[in-house]
């Protein structure tokens, strides 16, 4: 392959390689945190954490591991960048991102440091693209202080039924309401929208339910409008963990398995609208 023979005087250069076979599983994890132009692109000897915030109300991460490229190469304990997402998004199917099988795009990300662009090899049926991209100095990110300590509550269920939660649920409603609790209702879903109130309720015996874990009654309303670029990595993951925090803070960690069966996880962080207060 073309991208893999270039020249080991050609890598030193870079600080930051990273290599993959198939394209699309870097391209359809960014696509479950694209919901604005910019992402902090921050890479450790462990992998690449892409995180993108939207005014301090939103946060999500997608982790993508260093096992998962056939090639990872880091020379500093870390390097970040701050970069367009959409257009790396753009130049990453540039070949079209086809899912037909047998057909696809070799990836060789490189990133030779501060002030440099972000350069990209596509390689595809013998034919290489090189796509540079600026980058800007990484803003620093919102530290939502969400820790497992404080976590007061959480649930794993398996994201098909989250999926068929969100289609029963009035997505008219401004806000969706979580409510824990380790009694009746357990876990419920709540929307007020157009067409009156809806609620979705978990038993926590169920079998869509891996893990039950709430040791008091929380009931938090999140904007529906911060919630909604999460279902992008819903549609793409198969498990997917809600915890509460004691601030009412929420996270949402997707797990996600690529084309080749290996996993990333994308987390979103969301700050609660509004305290409940308990009847």
């Amino acid at each position: 392959m073309p991208l893999s023979t270039q020249s080991q005087g050609d890598a030193e250069q870079y600080v930051l390689v990273a290599c993959l076979d198939n394209a699309r599983n870097l391209s359809n994890i960014l696509k479950a945190i694209t919901f604005k132009d910019h992402a902090i692109f921050s890479a450790t000897p462990n992998g690449l954490k892409v995180t993108v915030e939207d005014s301090k109300c939103l946060q999500a991460n997608a982790f993508i591991q260093s096992e998962i490229f056939q090639e990872y190469t880091i020379k500093e304990d870390s390097v970040g960048f701050q970069v367009n997402l959409t257009v790396l998004l753009d130049c990453l199917n540039i070949f079209g991102g086809s899912t037909a099988p047998g057909v696809s795009t070799a990836l060789r990300m490189c990133y030779k440091g501060y002030g440099y662009p972000l350069t990209l090899f596509l390689e595809e049926g013998g034919v290489v693209t090189v796509c540079k991209i600026n980058t800007q100095e990484p803003e620093e990110p919102v530290d939502f202080e969400f820790c497992s300590t404080n976590v007061t509550n959480k649930v794993i269920l398996q994201s098909e039924s989250l999926k068929e939660a969100f289609s029963e649920l009035d997505m008219t409603s401004e806000v969706l309401q979580i409510t824990m609790s380790p009694s009746q209702p357990y876990f419920r879903l709540s929307t007020f929208g157009n067409s009156g109130n809806a609620h979705y309720d978990y038993p926590k015996d169920s079998d869509m339910m891996e893990l039950f874990k709430c040791t008091k009654t929380q009931t938090n309303r999140y904007k529906m409008s911060l919630l909604k670029p999460s279902t992008k990595a819903l549609a793409l993951s198969c498990k997917v963990s809600v915890r509460t925090d004691s601030r009412g803070f929420l996270s949402l960690q997707y797990l996600v398995r690529n084309d080749d069966g290996q996993i990333c996880f994308v987390e979103y962080y969301c700050c609660p609208d509004e305290e409940v207060a308990e009847d």
